[in-house]
């Protein structure tokens, strides 16, 4: 009769199985239900606004300083998809991990904070003794089986350990999509700018800065023709002078500085734009399957957004058209 009751009590492995699949995916699924008010919130006007309100200060200098530095990050990353489980390169793949994204805005941190608190934690503050949303998930369907056949207590700290290095990257990946979306917007703002300022085809920086060092260069030649300025603007612009180097290097420069600048609070402009047509949407579903999917099969994390490569792909165009390379 004991064996029988104990027969009776035994959880077989695939139950416990099946209950943690059905809590991980009943709190992915409850965290997507949050993303379209979530972007409502914070990516349309006027969230957007104030999402981007906290660049003013020191992200003015920082989302510069990762603009230049975002090249060197891309080529790290690509050399570690390139070496991975590669024999004898395991030392380039460590030196490469070891690339920091750049400096960490206050935007960047505001956002995460936002995804952390209200998508992934369903807006509760979480203190040393309360659950997280994930660990409730897992408790209840784990309960759920206990109660069919035993009184055990239920035990989910491995996935809560195990998710919380998971989301760190995660959201660390996901703050680099924002360096490479300021990056985007500069490139589509000088090709829009060229285009219906300059009549010239200029996709990013550089290559608006050329076009600018050329009306920099005509004007000043023109104003110091020998027949006057006005034939010399008609001389010029039938014959028009080659800008020297330093000409063309300051104005790059000051172009850049301009649009270093501009990169800091371009989310104002980019984030709606986005939250429109879907992006933030797509990204943010993206980063909650790539969580999910490590998260039940114990994996490293593979949210890897390829934004940043799209960005240096526009770089390389605009230095190809400007003829550095």
């Amino acid at each position: 009769m004991s064996d029988a009751t104990s027969s009776e009590h035994t959880i077989s492995e695939a139950e416990i199985k099946q209950a943690i699949r059905s809590g991980i995916q009943g709190y992915f699924d409850d965290c997507r239900a949050r993303v379209p008010a979530f972007i409502d919130r914070h990516f349309h006007y006027p969230g957007a606004i104030a999402t981007n309100r906290m660049a003013l200060g020191w992200d003015m200098i920082r989302a510069p300083i990762n603009l230049l530095w975002a090249p060197v990050y891309a080529l790290a990353c690509l050399v570690k998809i390139l070496v991975r489980n590669r024999a004898g390169l395991g030392w380039l793949h460590r030196l490469a991990d070891r690339v920091p994204a750049g400096f960490t805005t206050r935007v960047q941190e505001h956002i995460s904070s936002l995804i952390q608190h209200e998508l992934l934690n369903k807006g509760r503050v979480k203190t040393p003794s309360e659950n997280s949303l994930l660990e409730s998930y897992l408790i209840e369907a784990l309960e759920a089986v206990y109660a069919r056949h035993s009184s055990e207590p239920v035990d989910p700290q491995r996935f809560i350990k195990l998710i919380e290095p998971l989301v760190a990257d995660a959201l660390s990946q996901y703050r680099v999509t924002r360096t490479a979306s300021a990056d985007i917007t500069n490139s589509i703002s000088c090709t829009v700018l060229g285009a219906f300022a300059f009549q010239k085809f200029t996709p990013g920086g550089i290559g608006l800065g050329v076009v600018l060092a050329s009306i920099l260069a005509k004007t000043m030649a023109a104003r110091d023709f020998i027949l006057g300025e006005t034939i010399g603007g008609w001389y010029y612009s039938v014959f028009p002078p080659e800008p020297s180097l330093a000409t063309t290097a300051s104005v790059m420069v000051a172009v850049m500085a301009a649009l270093a600048a501009f990169a800091a609070l371009s989310g104002v402009i980019s984030d709606p734009v986005q939250a429109a047509i879907g992006l933030h949407r797509r990204r943010l579903h993206k980063l909650l399957d790539h969580l999910e999917r490590d998260v039940s099969l114990s994996t490293q994390s593979s949210f890897r957004p390829k934004d940043q490569y799209v960005a240096r792909i526009l770089d390389t165009f605009d230095m190809i058209k400007s003829g550095l390379i």
